[in-house]
């Protein structure tokens, strides 16, 4: 790791801490006076991924017992999106369980 964004709660010993390993880190803020939800573009990225982490139903839940299982199986995970999206092929719903190729088929 060399940088890592980190939300507002972290402490400036942490920072420190941090630097004497050689990771850069740095706090992300808020911008002053917002109110309600406002996006963070950092932070945004990572919840993004860890949504896009969280479709594969084994990832979603603390199956792995080893850590390199679990680095396996986001790998996987993100083998799969970067296939989709060079394929074009949508990602199946659990709300829908209808494939997509099925829905549009006139009755």
């Amino acid at each position: 790791l060399r940088k890592v964004w980190v939300d507002g709660g972290y402490r400036q010993h942490l920072v420190e801490h941090a630097a004497a390993l050689g990771i850069d880190m740095e706090i992300t803020t808020r911008t002053p006076g917002t109110r309600g939800f406002t996006p963070i573009p950092k932070r945004w990225a990572v919840e993004r991924t860890y949504g896009w982490l969280m479709l594969h139903r084994r990832l979603a839940r603390d199956y792995e017992t080893h850590p390199h299982r679990s680095e396996a199986m986001i790998h996987l995970a993100m083998t799969d999106l970067m296939a989709r999206r060079l394929t074009g092929e949508n990602t199946i719903s659990w709300r829908d369980p209808t494939p997509a190729h099925q829905s549009r088929i006139p009755g």
